[in-house]
Parts: structure tokens; sequence; C-alpha cells
């Protein structure tokens, strides 16, 4: 497989750490991808543009079926219109229920809809199931959102676009009676269609119930951290600022973050909005005249047990630029040096282990650290031998750290070995059933800190 090099540098602000990361080409064939997701197992979905779900298996391979595909008898797709957004429910696996974003044939409206997977084949979705739950007016053809998640709380959180054209001519993002510009939250369990979470904050006054936070102009891509809650929202500027907004659970309902009173940090329009100090400004943000940027595709926070250097980091993209950025926890944004992706970066994705994907064109690319290296082990006193391995591996450590666990991890983040350690030498253990490959150790001391290293399969 191809694999692409990437060198991060900093354009805004000093990096905290340097990285250097690995983009590999993992599977081909794909039409205007816009959402890679998984539902807690070793398969990715990823959605197409032009309203096809095609299953992408963990070895590269995909799916001559699609799962479910939408024709244009029911949706509109070209431009910013399409099959945009797809959420597998918690509880997938027992009720089989999913839901799906797309702009309606004809006047191209925002149709969130649900759908079951067939009961004879969890590979392929009954496309007659469809219920449509919540249909948006769209007075434009841009600005869409189009991501669809369920929170940490179960409820499904809808990402709405201003409605479109340029500048919100109707500042619909601040008009609390109007779901475009908004983060929107259903219970898609309690009520048919669906119903109001309690805890919305306009339940009961003046402003639609669904809304949870207003003021964004096209959160084109949200994600919840899978450690902590927090939710992420990369908001798509107008004319010069792209912007991350950063909300730490538990959430707080009802912030206003600004559009278009403010794009990014910077007043926009600001005629009748509230006070400056009731807005929600961007955890960061970048300009198009610093980066050459012009549209942030946003992604999620690492949280996978195969590259340590990266946890915690947000990372996201561009739509104009071949690279990809990282926000560490201090709101430090870095982006990467260039790298020729086939086509647009239009998303970034999550498998069940916390692995991160992006699509460029019509390629899926696995990311991964190529700084992962032995230099943990050797700072710390501990020797892993012979490395690459052909069958065998001996571990050498620090008489206080025992008893400890070494754990064997491969590159979709399955543990594939696992062993407590007691004495504090003779330790070796079997290889030989490993196929060939770079796996990642991690081993944990008596205290609980861990460390980690790369180890070659010969």
């Amino acid at each position: 497989m191809k694999r692409l090099y990437l060198f991060l540098f900093s354009t805004l602000g000093l990096c905290s750490q340097g990285q250097t990361i690995a983009v590999t080409s993992f599977a081909t064939g794909f039409s205007s991808p816009v959402e890679i997701t998984h539902t807690s197992d070793d398969r990715l979905f990823v959605v197409q543009q032009g309203g096809t779900i095609k299953i992408l298996n963990a070895n590269g391979t995909t799916n001559t079926t699609p799962f479910l595909t939408l024709g244009p008898s029911v949706i509109d797709s070209g431009g910013e219109q399409g099959l945009l957004g797809l959420a597998f429910h918690p509880d997938y696996a027992n009720n089989g229920y999913f839901y799906v974003n797309y702009t309606r044939d004809g006047d191209g409206a925002t149709n969130i809809a649900r759908y079951s997977v067939s009961t004879t084949d969890p590979n392929v979705a009954d496309a007659t199931s469809g219920v449509v739950l919540l249909t948006i007016s769209q007075p434009f053809s841009n600005h869409n959102g189009g991501t669809l998640r369920f929170g940490p709380d179960g409820y499904l959180y809808i990402g709405m676009g201003d409605g479109g054209s340029g500048g919100d001519p109707g500042n619909r993002a601040q008009n609390l009676s109007q779901n475009l510009g908004k983060m929107l939250r259903i219970d898609v369990d309690s009520a048919s269609p669906y119903g109001i979470p309690a805890t919305n904050p306009f339940v009961g006054i003046d402003g639609n119930d669904e809304i949870f936070y207003y003021g964004v102009r096209n959160p084109w891509k949200f994600s919840f951290d899978r450690l902590n809650g927090d939710l992420w929202i990369a908001d798509v500027g107008q004319n010069e600022v792209e912007e991350i907004n950063k909300l730490t659970a538990p959430l707080t309902p009802g912030l206003n973050l600004g559009w278009r009173c403010y794009e990014g940090t910077q007043p926009y329009n600001i005629s009748g909005c509230p006070e400056e100090s009731t807005i929600t400004m961007p955890f960061a943000e970048y300009t198009h005249a610093a980066t050459s940027g012009c549209s942030i595709t946003g992604g999620y926070v690492y949280r996978g047990a195969m590259y340590p250097n990266f946890y915690g980091n947000y990372f996201f993209a561009d739509y104009c630029k071949s690279e990809l950025a990282t926000v560490v926890p201090d709101g430090t944004l870095t982006f990467t040096t260039n790298l020729s992706f086939a086509g647009n970066i239009t998303t970034l994705g999550e498998d069940n282990s916390g692995e991160l994907y992006v699509a460029g064109g019509g390629t899926i690319y696995k990311i991964s650290d190529l700084d992962l290296s032995s230099a943990d082990f050797t700072r710390n006193g501990i020797k892993m031998y012979p490395n690459p391995s052909n069958g065998e591996v001996f571990l050498d450590a620090p008489d206080s750290m025992y008893p400890l666990n070494f754990t064997i991890i491969d590159d979709a983040g399955r543990v594939v070995f696992n062993q407590k350690i007691e004495a504090t030498s003779g330790n070796h253990f079997q290889t030989s059933d490993l196929a060939r490959g770079v796996y990642l150790v991690k081993m944990t001391d008596k205290e609980g800190k861990q460390f980690s290293s790369k180890l070659a399969i010969q």
C-alpha cells in the first residue's frame, strides 16, 4: 500500500510536541464520500453523497452490494446537497435502527429519516423501511449541515446550516423560531415521530423545542469525544475565519455560538446582536489568509490505542488543503505540510477502536504515527528484543516496575496478546502466531504508568 508522510509544523502557534503522521491508502473506488462511521463492530460504513452507503471491511475490501441506496426519486444531490449524514442507534444491535440526513428530491428540504437493517442480512438495509422523522425547509441549496450523531445521553444531535446564500441574509442562525443555523437535539425513542428532551433549553418558552445550540453557520462536521462526552463542532466560515467549538461535558444547553454576529472571534454583522459577553467564542480558529484554507472539515479527538502521541488531540482538515491538522488540549492549532490527497478532503472517520480515517477523493486513508518507536521503552530502562522479531521476543524491565502487564495491539486496535507478568527475569513470548506487520506494545507497571513501543514481526 502507498504510504504518504506528513511532517507537522506549526502555522498558528508552537506545537507541544513533534509528530510524524502517516496516511496509508486503505481502500479506493468510492464516489464523493462524505461520512465514515461504524456500528460497534469492525465494519466501516462509507456514505456517498449521491445516495449510496457502502460497507468497508477491516481488511480493506468493500462489499459488492451496497448497504443502502437512495435513488434520485428520494434525494437531490450535487453541490452541497445529497445524502449527507448517517448515525446508528445506540441499541442498533437489538433494534436495527439507523438514521440518515439527506436533501429530498424536488425542493431540497432536509429530511431526517429512520431506516432498519434487513432481518436476514446484517450487511444490507431494508430500503422500504424508511420513515421521515423531521423535515426542515431550505431556502437555498447550500449550507445544509449534514452530520448526525447520538450523544452520550442517547439523544440524536443534528447539525443544521443557516439556510445558505451568503452572510445569512435572513439572520436565521440567531432566530429561535427557525431550526436553521442550529444544533438540534431530539429523542427518537420516547414518541413518534420523535420526542423533545425535557432539558432542551427552549421547552416551554419562546424558541423551537428542538434547538440545543444556536448561532452556527454550517456545522458540516461535529463529533463527541468518546472518552468524556465533550462536543466538538467545526463550523465553516464565511469570508475568512474557520472555527472549532469545544463544548465541555456535561453540556450546557442554549449557548449562542455567535454566527452571524461573529465569524469566529471577529465581528461580522453585529447589528441587533446581543452583548459579546453572552457569545460562546471558538476554542480554536484559523484564517484563510494565514493557511490558504477555505472550509473546515471537522473530525475527532483521537482515543485509539495504537498511537499514544496522538492521544487527546483533535484531528481535522480543510476542504481546500491537502493537509491534516490537529488541535492539542491547550488549544494550539497545527497544520501539516502539503499532502497530495486524491481530491479534496470531505470527511474524517472513526472506527470502533477509536482509530482514525480520512477521505480524499475516492480513497479512504488510514491515519497513523510514524514516530511510534522504542524511545519510550529505552528512556525508562525497558528492553524488548529482538525487534524485528521472527518468532520470539524477550522483555527486561527494572525490578521496581513488577508486577506489570504486557499487551500487543494490531493496527486495527485489537488486543492480540495480553499477559500479567510477575517474574522479574526470564520473560519471553512467542510471536510466531502473529501476522507480519508493525504492532503497538503497551506495558503498564504496578503503579499504572504506561509505556509504549512498536514491535515489527517478520
